[in-house]
């Protein structure tokens, strides 16, 4: 296993936000559309690694599309605003100082479904920035994460890349965009087939 770089998920692969968001977004929903069912922190960890779009259309279904639009991107405000305040660790264990470790020999990415501002508010909360070369989300370009991590690779000139997630959505993701996938089994999801397993974040040191 010859890689010349590492494309990382975010949600249930190096943080697990779900708690703080879930608050986030049912204040949203309480102030903005009341009509919607309050979300859970397990809920949302079975969305997660889902577009913004389809997100918005399972858990808003009471509302009209342009409704789900807008609530989906007052969650986001709302969620931005309180994962900036969390004073809670809600990083995996080990996550920031093996991305530390493996930046110095491979070239690290982000790619996720995530909105616009996500990624760079992940990086700042963990310190991270500075060992990420380049990342892309579906916020950005509204493409699905396999044409993410296409365009991750052909900007960057990747030759071997491999991707950690750790949900089916990731290694579908991955099979498309034709490259291998390590599953992170301590996230949110399962996995069908994937190159190997990690249990936990510092794993990664051993493959």
């Amino acid at each position: 296993m010859q890689f010349d770089s590492i494309i990382l998920d975010i949600d249930g692969t190096i943080w697990n936000t779900t708690q703080v968001v879930a608050e986030a977004w049912n204040k949203a929903i309480k102030e903005n559309y009341p009509q919607v069912k309050p979300v859970t922190a397990e809920i949302l960890q079975g969305q997660f690694g889902k577009t913004m779009s389809i997100i918005a259309e399972n858990l808003f279904s009471p509302l009209d599309q342009t409704q789900r639009q807008d609530l989906i991107n007052k969650c986001c405000e709302y969620e931005h605003i309180a994962i900036k305040e969390n004073k809670k660790n809600i990083t995996y264990p080990n996550v920031v100082s093996t991305i530390k470790e493996l930046s110095k020999k491979y070239k690290l990415f982000i790619v996720s479904n995530c909105q616009s501002g996500y990624i760079e508010l992940t990086m700042k909360k963990n310190n991270i920035t500075q060992y990420i070369t380049d990342f892309e989300c579906y916020g950005n370009t509204g493409n699905n994460k396999s044409d993410n991590i296409k365009l991750v690779i052909k900007r960057n000139a990747l030759n071997s890349p491999v991707y950690v997630g750790d949900t089916q959505g990731d290694c579908e993701a991955c099979k498309e965009a034709k490259i291998p996938f390590i599953w992170a089994s301590y996230g949110f999801g399962t996995a069908e087939t994937f190159l190997k397993k990690i249990e936990t974040f510092d794993q990664l040191l051993k493959i």
